[in-house]
């Protein structure tokens, strides 16, 4: 469904129709989606330009669309290595096919969620050096995860796994909107993997114990907005986003 909003092609049928019934309650939905990806643009660029960072764990990957953490990262530092993590077996077949490293670099693909934790560290130790910094991306996938599920702790334990000097970059909707929250709901109600949006304060109480980089815990588009930045709305401003630093 993320692809079919941002205007990809690596889609289904299924996916469209979700979007389709959210875009009737919520028409700047695609709109937010874009935002969303925009915010992992900038929060991959600071990472791999400003601090440095050549590895990345990107969980929740979803089907490959435009703009993907490995591209980005990649064309700053051709040697980057990403591991990308998500529980369907279509998207991971994707992901393989589409997915490619620089020669320099390297690309994994893990079948797991985000709910174990433990897997994702064991099996992405296989590629990333934990003894080095690494970027944690956490983009639109702890809403897939109930407060019965304690989003908290995964998070946490996530972060307790990675070396001082990694950053990790969070966003997800909010529950800011009548209107998004009316059509998230009628969303959950003809899908298995349900979204849950939060207050603000509730998303970054996941950055716990992190240094967050400037401007802090903010509005997506607002985060080090860019030229793409200068035109949000308000109705498609319903998320947050931060990068925090393990010092």
């Amino acid at each position: 469904m993320w692809d079919y909003l941002l205007g990809g092609k690596n889609h289904y049928l299924v996916d469209s129709q979700a979007g389709d019934l959210i875009l009737q309650t919520f028409p700047e939905f695609a709109a937010l989606a874009r935002v969303q990806r925009r915010f992992l643009v900038r929060a991959v660029r600071f990472l791999a330009r400003e601090a440095g960072i050549r590895q990345f764990l990107d969980i929740g990957t979803g089907l490959p669309t435009a703009n993907n953490t490995h591209e980005v990262a990649q064309s700053i530092a051709p040697e980057s290595k990403i591991v990308y993590v998500d529980n369907d077996p279509i998207v991971l077949a994707h992901a393989d096919a589409l997915l490619r490293s620089t020669p320099e670099g390297k690309c994994a693909y893990l079948d797991a969620d985000v709910r174990d934790p433990q897997k994702i560290l064991t099996q992405a130790a296989h590629t990333l050096d934990f003894d080095e910094p690494i970027g944690l991306m956490l983009l639109n996938i702890m809403g897939q995860v109930s407060d019965e599920e304690e989003p908290e702790r995964i998070v946490a334990q996530l972060i307790d796994a990675l070396p001082r000097g990694s950053y990790v970059a969070l966003s997800d909707g909010t529950n800011t909107s009548e209107a998004l929250k009316a059509a998230v709901e009628g969303y959950n109600a003809q899908s298995v993997n349900t979204y849950h949006l939060r207050t603000p304060e509730h998303i970054g109480s996941f950055l716990h114990g992190l240094t967050l980089v400037e401007p802090g815990l903010v509005r997506s588009a607002e985060w080090r907005p860019d030229s793409d930045s200068a035109d949000i709305t308000q109705e498609q401003g319903h998320a947050v986003g931060a990068v925090g630093l393990k010092v």
